[in-house]
């Protein structure tokens, strides 16, 4: 995986639970160990619902998202609390929408990748739909709404994702969140293991086996001074 110096790359599905929580503790983490300005996060898509050929079942979003809303609690979390029918069915159209602000800055996809997440997970607004995600746009202080939308329109993000999606489907990256750091480091949910408890309702539930928060940490450090 080619990364550049002072960036880590963060391939993720905008609904998937577990990454709204590694998401948060990356930017966490950089704030904390005062890297802001000097390391970057290039968000790529790993979209789910392309590898699985079917939206991700809600049940199984809502029951892994109140096991990972411990893992960091201040992302923003919320039972979903619009209608039933303003379920987000596709997360291509968000995900293409941070590849759309990429070409603007890494600043600004990030900005508008944390929106997103934040919208979903902690608003619950349909981020599938192109007008949310320009309000969200619109509600970031460094993103090219514009920009955004006529990339959108035009087909420059969806080439975008779909780019990614080709190289997600390789050998290299195992899942949503899978961080990469220059050096050739990477994890899959750094510090954190999943496992299954087949007792839960409906047959089983996600569980988090093991968490060690500082496996965030020594990623932004090494993303700090490249290769």
């Amino acid at each position: 995986m080619d990364v550049r110096p002072n960036t880590l790359a963060v391939w993720s599905d905008l609904g998937c639970p577990w990454s709204h929580a590694v998401v948060w503790r990356l930017h966490d983490a950089r704030r904390r160990l005062g890297l802001d300005g000097r390391v970057a996060f290039d968000h790529r898509a790993f979209p789910l619902e392309l590898f699985n050929s079917e939206p991700t079942p809600r049940p199984q979003r809502e029951a892994e998202g109140r096991v990972a809303a411990a893992l960091a609690p201040r992302a923003g979390w919320q039972p979903w609390s619009a209608p039933d029918h303003a379920w987000p069915v596709t997360m291509l159209p968000p995900m293409e929408a941070v590849q759309a602000a990429k070409l603007q800055s890494l600043a600004a996809s990030e900005e508008l990748d944390r929106g997103l997440r934040r919208a979903f997970w902690g608003e619950s607004r349909c981020i599938s739909l192109r007008h949310v995600i320009l309000e969200v746009a619109n509600e970031c202080d460094s993103v090219d709404v514009a920009l955004v939308s006529d990339a959108l329109d035009d087909g420059r993000a969806r080439r975008r994702l779909l780019d990614d999606w080709a190289v997600a489907r390789g050998d290299e990256v195992h899942g949503s969140a899978h961080l990469f750091a220059p050096d050739g480091t990477n994890a899959q949910n750094p510090g954190i293991k999943i496992g299954w408890r087949e007792d839960g309702a409906g047959g089983g539930e996600a569980v988090v086996e093991a968490d060690d928060p500082t496996a965030i940490d020594d990623l932004v450090r090494r993303a700090s001074v490249g290769p």
